[in-house]
């Protein structure tokens, strides 16, 4: 996921600012679609949490904005087999995956990397992405 709060200044230009600010609109449509979703189904959505990404520049922004969404793409993809069991949060997750990717390969542009580096994605499992996340999270 991508956070827009506390970029500004960072030396974006208006552009990339426009479309981080759409990227993390985006985000936030995902959180309020799988809290939904998984409300509908009955769940607890879990807490949100405080995060602490690290970063002070533009260049170090764009690196955390890519680790996370690259992370996030193989992380939906390693969920679509505990999804299965409801068309509804498959058809949810599926569509989250796509705009993911669509932000990952976007990141990887402004990063001056390959939007599309690999012809079949690496899969990621929970503890993984864990492995990967937790850093992030403030506290932890």
């Amino acid at each position: 996921m991508i956070m827009v709060e506390g970029i500004t200044g960072l030396g974006f230009d208006a552009s990339v600012f426009d479309k981080r600010t759409a990227i993390a609109a985006h985000e936030a449509a995902h959180v309020e679609t799988l809290t939904q979703v998984v409300t509908d189904l009955g769940g607890e959505p879990v807490a949100e949490l405080t995060y602490d990404f690290g970063y002070g520049t533009a260049a170090a922004f764009l690196q955390v904005a890519q680790a996370l969404e690259d992370t996030g793409v193989s992380a939906y993809q390693g969920a679509a087999q505990y999804a299965m069991a409801d068309d509804g949060l498959l058809t949810t997750a599926l569509t989250i995956h796509d705009v993911e990717a669509r932000h990952a390969a976007y990141v990887a542009v402004l990063n001056g990397g390959n939007p599309f580096p690999e012809a079949v994605n690496p899969t990621l499992t929970p503890a993984e992405v864990l492995e990967i996340a937790t850093p992030f999270i403030a506290g932890s």
